[in-house]
């Protein structure tokens, strides 16, 4: 148990902290941190959320991510300046599912004061993944299964409309747009697995991101580490993965670049001490895309990037060496 203040938890008083600045903020009517010239002031969390924000708001928002590159947001904790953000945000959008889980606070602190919408409430229940480890809470990793995903992209048109009324044929004609760029891209997704043999698509990661992944496209998931980074893979984790790798013959497994490599380079070394061998296949984005600069740094890209490097590592020698189509 961590240190405790007049028997209050260090979590708490930290997070009784960052609620009473927001309130202090909000009081006060935060304002937006530069001039938005007549724009919505949107905040999103994940990377993905803002791809989908910023490309059906266009000219009419500004979008503002707090998680960047290479950022895990399972662990994330807001900083004052995210507070400050969110407190001056006429909509704030999340993915929800727990996914946020160390902003948790927050958030429901800025429901009711600020328009909040968890992307994922435009996914039926029924389409989501329930893990015996999360009793009772689905899996939050949607985004890996781009026909989730068009159903994130729906709630984000539907609740910029809402808010925005004037703005209603920019945000659906945009979002028309992006809604043919998803379907073009699931259905290139399924072109390129279905280069693969099926006793190939056994898809071993550093944590659990892309059971949707699988269950879309047909692969067997296995990570290291559950759902959420918050406990560390042990040594039974890594035994269990290794015993895997070389019962199966999986040629490569593969890091999360929000994920610390070591994990995966000791299954990679419980591989060897059990006689096998197997490569690192390449590294995946999972919980944040990549550098905004780069294809990676755009959702349809960091797809594409996924897929290319698992379907290249998993491939038989001889399809692997042959051409794209």
């Amino acid at each position: 148990m961590g240190p405790n203040f007049g028997g209050i938890s260090l979590k708490t008083f930290s997070a009784s902290l960052i609620l009473l600045f927001l309130g202090i903020l909000l009081s006060c009517g935060g304002q937006a941190e530069e001039d938005l010239e007549g724009r919505l002031n949107v905040v999103t969390t994940t990377g993905m959320i803002t791809y989908l924000a910023e490309r059906v708001g266009g000219e009419r928002v500004r979008v503002t991510g707090l998680m960047g590159p290479g950022i895990d947001p399972h662990m994330y904790r807001a900083s004052s300046g995210d507070v400050r953000r969110l407190g001056s945000a006429d909509l704030i959008f999340y993915n929800g599912l727990h996914l946020e889980a160390a902003m948790g606070d927050v958030l429901r602190e800025m429901d009711g004061r600020t328009r909040t919408q968890a992307v994922t409430d435009g996914i039926p229940r029924d389409r989501l993944l329930t893990p015996q480890e999360f009793e009772g809470a689905y899996d939050p990793h949607v985004w890996s299964d781009v026909g989730l995903w068009m159903m994130a992209l729906e709630k984000v048109t539907e609740t910029l409309e809402d808010f925005d009324p004037e703005g209603a044929e920019v945000y659906r004609s945009n979002a028309a747009v992006l809604m043919e760029e998803l379907e073009a891209l699931d259905s290139w997704v399924r072109e390129q697995v279905a280069r693969l043999p099926e006793e190939r698509r056994v898809l071993v990661t550093a944590h659990d991101a892309f059971h949707y992944f699988g269950a879309a496209y047909g692969f067997e998931v296995e990570g290291l580490q559950g759902l959420s980074t918050v406990t560390e893979a042990g040594t039974g984790d890594v035994q269990r993965v290794a015993r895997l790798v070389v019962q199966r013959e999986i040629p490569a497994i593969f890091i999360e670049t929000s994920i610390p490599r070591r994990n995966i380079e000791a299954v990679q070394a419980a591989v060897r001490s059990r006689g096998g061998e197997v490569e690192i296949g390449g590294t995946l984005f999972s919980d944040a895309m990549g550098d905004p600069t780069t294809e990676e740094g755009t959702y349809p890209g960091m797809i594409r990037h996924n897929v290319r490097t698992i379907v290249e590592a998993l491939a038989p020698r001889a399809l692997a060496e042959a051409p794209s189509p």
